[in-house]
């Protein structure tokens, strides 16, 4: 029987990836990732030949271009673990820079649903993250795409009528745990917006020496009631497609 210790940096350096199912040549630098794999078709619709590539457990992957540049699509599941494993295998796979193009719920009662989010940082209530550095360490996006995002978002928000924010979030992991009490905590130390992916996907990126940045469309109001789960929501569903315009707009101005 073997004794040597498994080395998971070393694992899938090669091939198809474990988790994700995608391997080098199959996907862009540039990779857009929402939580539900039902929304890669919306990044889909707006891509030239759109191929999936992919499609194990949660994470679904189409690659195509747009604006003549090569753009993947790879949802990431829900929370901070399937995020950084799907960062890490992308990653492996040749992709550089990634943005969450997701929900999020709002903390400030100016946020409306459907509104942009655009994050400038996270605050790291998840289990994943200090797996991978303590909890000194800051869960940062990019700067420049960071800038970009604020900038494509503002443009597009006054031609198509919808505000766009941008500030710190909060990066929770338990979505029923969040009492009042911890909502009102959250609000009342100025974070914009609160959801389950960016802080992982922030971090891992910095480790690995990627790129990654954040816009999301706001899902609820969390401090407003203005909250709509289990229905319909137009205005999210719109939102969602606004966040993506800016997401593929922003790469294509960086020439990403």
């Amino acid at each position: 029987m073997s004794t040597e210790l498994v080395d998971k940096s070393a694992v899938g350096v090669t091939g198809p990836q474990y988790h994700v199912g995608v391997q080098a040549g199959q996907i862009s630098e540039v990779v857009l990732m929402p939580g539900d794999p039902f929304r890669v078709q919306l990044i889909a619709d707006r891509l030239e030949d759109p191929v999936e590539v992919a499609h194990q457990r949660e994470y679904r992957t189409v690659t195509g271009t747009y604006k003549g540049r090569k753009i993947t699509a790879c949802s990431s599941g829900m929370g901070c673990p399937s995020t950084a494993i799907g960062v890490e295998e992308l990653a492996r796979a040749g992709a550089k820079v990634f943005i969450r193009v997701g929900s999020t719920a709002a903390l400030q009662p100016h946020i409306s649903v459907g509104d942009l989010i655009v994050s400038e940082g996270s605050y790291r209530n998840d289990g994943t993250t200090p797996a991978y550095v303590p909890l000194p360490y800051p869960a940062v996006p990019d700067f420049e795409l960071t800038m970009m995002l604020k900038q494509v978002a503002t443009e597009f928000g006054e031609e198509r009528g919808f505000a766009a924010h941008a500030g710190l979030n909060a990066t929770d992991d338990a979505f029923y745990a969040e009492s009042p009490e911890w909502i009102a905590k959250l609000s009342s130390m100025g974070l914009a917006n609160v959801e389950m992916e960016s802080s992982a996907m922030f971090v891992v990126a910095r480790l690995r020496g990627l790129r990654a940045g954040m816009v999301c469309a706001v899902s609820g109001n969390l401090v407003t009631g203005d909250v709509v789960y289990g229905k319909a929501n137009e205005r999210l569903h719109t939102g969602w497609e606004h966040s993506i315009d800016v997401a593929l707009e922003a790469v294509y101005r960086l020439g990403l």
